[in-house]
Formats: structure tokens, sequence, C-alpha cells
């Protein structure tokens, strides 16, 4: 460990808006730039993954390939599998067998790799530190991405999970009690950017009537999220945190299966990467 405290890396989630991080990964590995541990929500952990496993290009190159596959993400995935991103396609044929994921260099690479989920039945945060690439990492990744009333909840050791980013959206405060000091954040929403409260509540209350603790998490998850972002950007006026975030909306929506337009979101996340270079290198290279 550095003297001055460990380094640490917190991606957040969006589905597809999530192709913007990939451009940031990718140019932390063009450069050889990796961080002591990384923390993904949701896409972020789908995402972010390919780092410890040294994968550049890989995200981008499997979701313009497959984001027309209706096994890969449909309504019909929904209404067959109760899935809109299908649970079988896309954690075990893809990583298996269509763009096999490198579990080799995942376990042996000396980065932590942490994943956020939310327990369906408290509703609180649970992370998970997994640094074997085997089924049970694959579940807890699932869960983390499982968004609520688009996926079933994913059943881990006796208890149930859905997508991170219901209850913790942007885990900076839990990586810097984990002795992150000094944290770069990657979010996929601009500055102007802040939560509304949630659309829909008496669909909401109706589909997930089994979960009331997810429910009050979302009744109130715009007012934790803008709260932990105005955290985040005083973290980031201080010092502590580099902040890498699109200049302007990002144009695409949480579902894309337009191939040039995921190419255009990753761009803009090279692109903002590039930009702040050299403070990247500061916070990962001392």
């Amino acid at each position: 460990m550095r003297k001055e405290g460990k380094r640490g890396l917190v991606l957040e989630g969006g589905a597809m808006r999530g192709l913007f991080t990939a451009g940031v990964l990718d140019t932390l590995m063009e450069h050889s730039l990796y961080p002591d541990g990384l923390i993904g929500v949701s896409a972020g952990a789908a995402f972010g993954c390919n780092l410890k496993s040294r994968q550049k290009g890989r995200v981008l190159r499997y979701n313009k390939r497959f984001c027309k596959d209706p096994r890969y993400c449909s309504l019909r995935s929904l209404l067959f599998t109760g899935d809109l991103f299908g649970a079988d396609f896309c954690y075990k044929r893809l990583p298996d067998e269509l763009d096999v994921f490198d579990k080799d260099t995942f376990n042996s690479t000396p980065m932590d790799f942490y994943m956020v989920c939310t327990d369906t039945q408290s509703g609180g945060s649970v992370y998970k530190k997994c640094n074997i690439a085997d089924e049970k990492c694959y579940d807890w990744m699932r869960a983390s991405a499982s968004m609520p009333l688009v996926s079933r909840p994913v059943s881990i050791d006796g208890n149930t999970y859905l997508d991170g980013a219901i209850s913790d959206a942007i885990p900076l405060r839990f990586f810097q009690q984990q002795g992150y000091t000094k944290n770069i954040v990657v979010l996929t929403q601009s500055a102007s950017y802040r939560k509304k409260p949630q659309k829909g509540m008496p669909f909401i209350r109706f589909f997930l009537h089994k979960y009331p603790a997810i429910i009050r998490q979302l009744q109130k998850r715009h007012i934790s999220y803008n709260d932990t972002l105005e955290y985040v950007e005083k973290q980031a006026e201080e010092g502590r945190v580099l902040l890498i975030r699109p200049e302007k909306d990002l144009p695409i929506k949480r579902i894309c299966r337009d191939p040039e337009l995921l190419q255009i979101v990753y761009d803009e996340g090279k692109a903002a990467a590039e930009k702040c270079l050299p403070a990247l290198k500061e916070f990962l290279r001392k």
C-alpha cells in the first residue's frame, strides 16, 4: 500500500450510458494506469470488471455486436425470461463462449473488485468484494445490474438482491471507509443533472408490493442520490476526488440498439479521460 493510502476508482451505473465509462477505462489501460481497487454499481460493475481482466476494447466490441440481438436485451427476453437483459446470454454464453472474459487475468490481477447490490428485504446496500471470477461472482454482478421492474431479483445464499443503484448509486463514502483516500469517480450524467422524484410510484407499488423496502428506497432515491452527488462534488473541490463525467448530456438512453451511437458515447468517454490524463497519472502513479 502507498504511504498516503490506497487509490480507488468508483463507477456509477446507467445501463448503456456506461459506454462513456468504457471509454474512460480503455484510456486507463492504454496508459497502464490502474487503481488499487475498483467499486462498480450496475453497469459500472458489469463493465468495470474488464479493467481487472485487462481487456481493452471488450465492452465496446460486444455491445456493438449484440445490441440488436434479442437474446442480449429485448422485450421478448423480458416476456419469456423475466429479465430485459437476458441472464443466461449475458452472464453465461457471452463471457464463456461469444466474447470470452479472461478469468485467469482477472483472478491474478492484484486489484480489489467490489460491487454494490440492494437487499430486497432490508433495502440496504450490500458491498461485495469478488476477486475470483467464478459463477457466484457473475451472480453478484447480475444482481448489481438487475433493474427493478425489468429484472428478476437474484437469489444468492438464501437472500435476494436487485440493482445497487437503488440504495447507493455512487459508493464513494463506502470506499473511503475502506481506506481509499484518493478516488477517481466516473459519472454518466453531466454536471447539470439532478435526479427527480421517481415517476410512476403507484405502478411501482403495485408490481413491487412484495418488496416494501425497495419501494421505500425508490421513493427517496432522488434525495439520497442528490445528497451523494453534492458530497462527491465537494470532495472533488477539496482534491480528494478526481471527477470525470460528460461535458453535456449524453445522446443515449438506458437502452440502445444503435452501434454508431454506442461508439459516439464511448468516444466521449475516451476524450474526457484523455483531457485529464495528467491528473489521472498524478492520482494513480504516486
